[in-house]
């Protein structure tokens, strides 16, 4: 009977947009109750390191608040196409990306906000080494010891008994925490993100998820059997590894998971003694742990045999369920009609099966089954390239639980490794006729000179990894015969470069009339019309695979996106003529270079056509 809390209402506010930042306080009572962790809301408020920890129930290490404004801090790079790299470019709806994953994360924050259904990442486990992403925020031995407090300023050790281990774990912290960070904003309301990883970092990895993801969004962590033997060369080997999985919101589940479809071993369990009319079926316990007064009542069964639950249990439903049920003949009493009732499930009426969190390699496959994956697509009798890629039948698993085949949803996988995942997306969509779509993320690593990818003739894993695609593309292609008709194999090849904005930012006193031609344009010289028209794309938050078409329009070069979504021209000069004709076409959007008009009055009679002929198109100039 009081007016509502919004100290409360906010709090719920923040947490929508800052769930980091949202944690447990005790008020005067003792009770517990949400508070607002200021200092990391300022952080993520913040253009620099903001200083201050207070004590709290959170993971923490060295090296944090870092990671959270590399999260936050703004990069001026684009997406390049590279169109000799990339496969049925014009058409096809997948992506891959070459680069440091979290400029990538970043560059895909505005076209795939809300978009991405499964996130799927096999991040480089910790085995207390350096990684190859360079960010800025990883830690030396010494810089580790002065910043947990194991060394002073001048590299005195203060504690005997250091933790020098404890930078790799930091590194690795600071290396995934900005990058699940960012992937969780790309995430449907009905998203999901499995993540695999082994021993080493499970414990941090499901603390660092619940406070990204929220604690209440765990899902499972399910044991993957990798392997088919032990390790002979160990007392005790590591026959298996996590696969992690997190709600974008736990509400939404049931849309998020779809059942795991039945094979011939599942539907082999179903059969039909008594003909029942609907079909063949399996018995199951109809009996349930516990005394309920409502569900303790004595069943008659077809011989006459009055019988009651066993001690200790219930029976499942009520009684006026259970005789509506009988019935309708759904239940099951023995062959002599004496057995204690069991409740019928019918094949017909199943679309599918439950998982659970044990995942033999029986089901799902082995790292030797990935390398043998690779080798088939590559020189069955060469090298892999790879160290124990996933195998397919793992991904697919995954794929078959977080998506659905006629929903035309995003797969992002920004590890993407040896490219299995991609591999696994077209094997689905070609056994379902799925149009799901994928996005793979590469950083351009270069393999060690004396490795067999280098000796092969690879310059980066990235570039593997495109190849392994497509070769997967055209495999998949052959093995679907007629039904791969309309199965998308393609992706648009893009690297990660600098800004395609060239920095004619000067003071007043470094120029005068006499230099005033010769300062350079707004855009770098290397660049093409194409590159700058993706960068558009980034910048308007549109899709990078929309249909692009190109004309020429007055010799000028004119770019058509999704019939009239955006049409651009970056020519040097842009003539009247093209104006008018962009104009007439009434797109959404339409976007020229700056330097394209001979004068601020052509480019003002520009903005002047488009408010006469189609005012309700949004101009753009860069």
């Amino acid at each position: 009977m009081t007016s509502p809390d919004l100290t409360d209402s906010n709090i719920g506010k923040l947490a929508d947009l800052f769930p980091t930042v949202v944690t447990e306080s005790v008020d005067a009572d003792g009770n517990f109750k949400m508070a607002v962790d200021f200092d990391l809301l300022r952080q993520e408020l913040s253009d620099h390191v903001v200083d201050g920890p207070q004590e709290r129930y959170q993971l923490d290490w060295p090296g944090k608040r870092a990671a959270t404004f590399a999260a936050n801090a703004p990069i001026a790079k684009t997406l390049r196409p590279v169109r000799e790299e990339s496969v049925d470019f014009e058409t096809t709806k997948n992506l891959f990306i070459e680069g440091d994953n979290l400029d990538a994360l970043k560059l895909l924050q505005e076209s795939y906000l809300g978009k991405v259904k499964l996130i799927y990442i096999d991040p480089p486990y910790n085995t207390g080494s350096d990684f190859v992403y360079s960010d800025t925020f990883s830690q030396t031995s010494a810089e580790y010891l002065r910043n947990s407090g194991q060394a002073d300023d001048n590299g005195v050790r203060l504690i005997a008994n250091t933790e020098a281990n404890g930078r790799f774990h930091s590194d690795w912290l600071s290396m995934i925490y900005p990058r699940l960070k960012l992937s969780r904003n790309l995430l449907t309301d009905d998203g999901v993100i499995f993540i695999s990883i082994d021993d080493n970092e499970i414990g941090q990895l499901r603390r660092i998820c619940d406070e990204i993801f929220g604690e209440a969004n765990f899902l499972a962590q399910v044991v993957w059997q990798k392997r088919t033997s032990p390790e002979a060369r160990k007392r005790i080997g590591a026959g298996h590894e996590y696969v992690v999985m997190y709600a974008r919101d736990r509400a939404n589940v049931e849309a998020a998971l779809a059942p795991l479809p039945l094979d011939e071993k599942d539907r082999a369990a179903f059969n039909n003694p008594d003909d029942d009319p609907r079909g063949r079926w399996v018995s199951s316990d109809f009996t349930a742990p516990g005394y309920r007064p409502n569900q303790m009542y004595e069943i008659v069964t077809p011989s006459g045999l009055t019988v009651g639950p066993p001690p200790g249990r219930c029976w499942m439903n009520i009684e006026s369920e259970y005789k509506s049920q009988v019935s309708e003949g759904r239940f099951w009493f023995g062959p002599d009609g004496k057995g204690i009732p069991r409740r019928k499930t019918y094949l017909a009426e199943r679309d599918g099966k439950s998982a659970w969190t044990w995942w033999p390699n029986s089901e799902v496959g082995h790292t030797q089954e990935g390398t043998r994956e690779v080798r088939a697509l590559f020189d069955k009798n060469g090298p892999t390239y790879f160290d124990y890629p996933k195998p397919v039948r793992l991904l697919r698993r995954i794929i078959q639980l977080a998506t659905h085949p006629d929903a035309d949803e995003v797969i992002l996988d920004f590890f993407a490794g040896s490219g299995s995942m991609a591999h696994a997306v077209l094997a689905q969509n070609a056994a379902d006729e799925g149009s799901r779509r994928f996005i793979m993320v590469q950083i351009d690593e270069v393999p060690a000179s004396q490795s067999d990818a280098a000796k092969a003739g690879y310059g980066s894993i990235a570039e593997i990894s495109r190849d392994r695609i497509r070769r997967a593309g055209a495999s998949v292609l052959k093995g679907a015969a007629l039904t791969s008709v309309g199965l998308d194999t393609g992706f648009r090849s893009f690297k990660i470069d600098s800004t395609n904005m060239a920095d004619v930012l000067r003071a007043p006193d470094d120029t005068d009339q006499l230099a005033l031609d010769q300062l350079e344009g707004s855009v770098k010289p290397d660049r093409s019309g194409e590159d700058l028209l993706f960068q558009v794309l980034l910048d308007w938050g549109l899709e990078l695979t929309m249909p692009i078409s190109v004309e020429q329009i007055d010799g000028n070069e004119v770019f058509v996106v999704e019939d009239g979504a955006l049409i651009a021209c970056f020519d040097e000069l842009v003539s009247p003529v093209v104006v008018h004709s962009i104009a007439k076409r009434q797109p959404l959007r339409a976007v020229f270079r700056d330097s394209g008009f001979t004068s601020d009055a052509a480019r003002i009679n520009a903005e002047q056509v488009f408010r006469e002929v189609s005012p309700a198109t949004d101009v753009k100039a860069i």
